[in-house]
């Protein structure tokens, strides 16, 4: 990837708050106009990045560049691209919907004019309009979601930090923030997301890192990362007994489900794997009925990379490019 393409770049970074080491050395990059997560069990440093990283606060070591800034030589240039919702709520609840948005136009220096326009498009994006005229403290909390990540944008920022944006909300509430957030994305916005929800970042990041004790443990996409688990498989089912039988004898290494006419192979899910038992099977003129391939999910991930074994349990990494 070109300087261009890379929206938020870090290498190196270094936080530590007395002798305990918040972050120890990471690297990013994060394509211009992707999502990317940020994964990693409470206390492990997710936060602090993005503060960091949306100059809050300072690192110890290392640099960054945000947009193509450096974030300790052009911090206010940096706050320019940039909006940041945290994991709590920036919304006053003793005023309106409208006039959280418009306190935000003035922050942003916006005409009254100019304000007033940009309030209204964004209560109308996000489906506040009519509680626009409502104190914010009336607001369900997805409302209240909305209405902060609304106020987020206020300024046009080309780049946001989500931090944890759906803590809290029931699920109706939380897939709604997704579509949001897809929305973003599709308008070429680069997202950075910190997430405990698996799912979540399953579902919408193009890229996820899983941060361990400070360190990046791994980092690629939700399929790379499944890969890096032990326990996939394909499963064969069959419906003749001999052909059952035949397959078990030419693939080897198999476990074998008599009852059920079914093999269960070791594999990684890639299509290199995928198509080696398919060619070894049509070499012996066998064909299954039934194919499917299972992957680790998330869950196991996360696990793997950051339970009482992740410490001494050998993991293929990959760097950030």
């Amino acid at each position: 990837m070109t300087d261009d393409d890379v929206a938020i770049a870090a290498y190196g970074l270094r936080k530590a708050y007395g002798d305990k080491t918040v972050l120890d050395g990471i690297d990013l990059a994060v394509p211009a106009g992707s999502v990317f997560s940020l994964l990693g069990p409470n206390g492990a440093g997710k936060t602090t990045a993005v503060k960091i990283l949306s100059t809050l606060i300072t690192a110890d070591g290392g640099e960054a560049r945000i947009g193509g800034h450096d974030i300790a030589a052009e911090p206010q240039a940096v706050r320019a691209a940039i909006g940041v919702t945290g994991q709590f709520s920036a919304v006053d609840g003793l005023i309106t919907g409208e006039e959280n948005m418009l306190l935000m136009a003035d922050l942003h220096h916006l005409s009254k004019r100019e304000g007033r326009r940009v309030a209204a498009d964004l209560l109308e994006r996000f489906d506040l309009t009519e509680a626009a005229g409502k104190p914010a403290a009336t607001y369900s909390g997805g409302m209240k979601r909305r209405l902060d990540i609304a106020m987020t944008l206020v300024g046009g920022p080309r780049i946001i930090f989500l931090d944890e944006p759906t803590t809290g909300l029931d699920p109706r509430s939380r897939h709604n923030m997704w579509q949001i957030i897809r929305g973003l994305v599709s308008d070429g916005v680069t997202v950075f997301l910190t997430t405990q929800y698996l799912e979540e970042a399953d579902q919408l990041a193009d890229r996820i890192a899983v941060l361990n004790d400070g360190a990046i443990a791994a980092q690629g996409s939700a399929d790379e990362l499944k890969r890096l688990v032990p326990g996939g498989h394909v499963r064969l089912r069959f419906t003749d007994p001999d052909a059952y039988r035949t397959a078990a004898r030419t693939l080897g290494h198999v476990t074998a489900d008599d009852e059920a006419l079914a093999l269960q192979i070791p594999s990684d899910g890639s299509q290199r794997a995928l198509r080696a038992i398919l060619d070894r099977l049509d070499s012996a003129g066998i064909e299954a009925d039934e194919l499917t391939v299972h992957t680790p999910d998330l869950d196991d991930v996360f696990f793997a990379l950051t339970g009482p074994a992740a410490a001494t349990h050998d993991q293929p990494k990959e760097n950030a490019r």
